[in-house]
């Protein structure tokens, strides 16, 4: 005789192999041996949750128990974000370089030597363009990570507000450039100025026309007004909000934050030093240049704090050289009498 599973689970037709005959008929269970109901169980009271460790701390010194946890808005981009630019443009000034030295060792557009590449209008707008191309593609990708929006978003790029004011930011490039003819006129430049032997290559007038109104704008505009300006007015206000205990301004509707109207005065005047020394050595960093480049950058400046727009900044810039090279252009008869600059 099989051994069958004692199971009361299964009925004997759950079993391969065997079937009811073998054991004969299933008795059906009498009413007396039909199991009781279970009785429902008495609901017990819920043990309360244990409190967590940090319910158990004490409370911080003048801490309200009715107020929220506050913590102080996050101002991008501010000086972490400005130290973390600064090694993307090392990196990508290094890559540039290594193809600058390749460039000169396979003897390109006839330069063989390092000396005369630094005059030659190819490398030198080659250089820029590489390092202003391979440290925004570096940018787009890293400071997301970091704001939690796009690059252009975080730097209050808004074109629109641009394209809805051009006619006003037109104006004021209009007046920067009466400011640069009154400069050369009462405070001239010198004469043989780095920047007029580079124009005197084949074809230099025209490329850096083309690099003056288009990638320089834009690129000049993102790291002085984009980053540098914006840290500058989040760490002095920073500074004065620690040293004087007032209460931090709220971001905007944006997420873009508030500023003190001391706060855009420094940082203007402070950004505007390295902008002017970086164009400075074009004119042998003679003064009266120099000074012109302190008040548009100043101009420049306060268009994209009033505006909130740093595509308003790039717009004016943009708009500015092209009248300066267009008078030049006008003045030399199509850059074919350069003497005449």
């Amino acid at each position: 005789m099989t051994n069958l599973p004692e199971d009361p689970l299964h009925e004997a037709g759950d079993w391969p192999g065997i079937t009811p005959d073998e054991f004969g008929p299933l008795e059906e269970p009498s009413a007396a041996e039909e199991p009781l109901a279970a009785e429902p169980l008495a609901a017990e009271p819920l043990a309360e949750p244990p409190l967590a460790e940090e319910s158990l701390a004490e409370p911080p010194l003048f801490q309200l128990f009715t107020a929220p946890e506050f913590h102080s808005p996050v101002r991008i981009p501010h000086l972490g974000h400005l130290c973390l630019l600064v090694p993307l443009i090392g990196l990508s000034f290094v890559v540039v370089m290594l193809f600058f030295l390749a460039a000169v060792r396979l003897h390109l557009f006839g330069v063989t030597t390092q000396q005369q590449a630094g005059l030659d209008v190819h490398y030198i707008l080659g250089v820029e363009g590489g390092l202003y191309l391979l440290t925004l593609v570096a940018s787009l990708f890293i400071f997301p990570l970091f704001w939690h929006k796009s690059f252009f978003a975080g730097l209050q790029w808004n074109g629109a507000t641009a394209w809805r004011h051009r006619w006003q930011l037109i104006s004021v490039a209009g007046m920067c450039f009466v400011l640069a003819l009154l400069d050369g006129a009462l405070m001239p430049g010198p004469n043989n100025a780095p920047i007029e032997e580079i124009f005197q290559a084949p074809g230099a007038a025209w490329m850096l026309f083309a690099f003056g109104v288009t990638m320089a704008p834009f690129f000049e505009e993102s790291l002085f007004r984009g980053f540098l300006l914006p840290a500058l007015c989040t760490a002095y206000d920073w500074g004065t909000e620690k040293a004087s205990g007032a209460f931090v301004r709220p971001l905007e509707a944006n997420g873009h934050p508030q500023w003190s109207l001391a706060a855009k005065v420094f940082a203007s005047v402070v950004a505007s030093i390295p902008f002017a020394w970086l164009h400075a050595a074009q004119t042998s960093y003679s003064l009266g240049p120099f000074l012109l480049l302190v008040a548009v950058s100043l101009v420049l400046c306060a268009v994209r704090l009033v505006s909130r727009s740093l595509a308003a900044s790039v717009f004016v810039h943009a708009f500015y050289n092209l009248l300066l090279f267009s008078m030049m252009m006008v003045g030399t008869g199509g850059f074919r009498n350069l003497d005449k600059m």
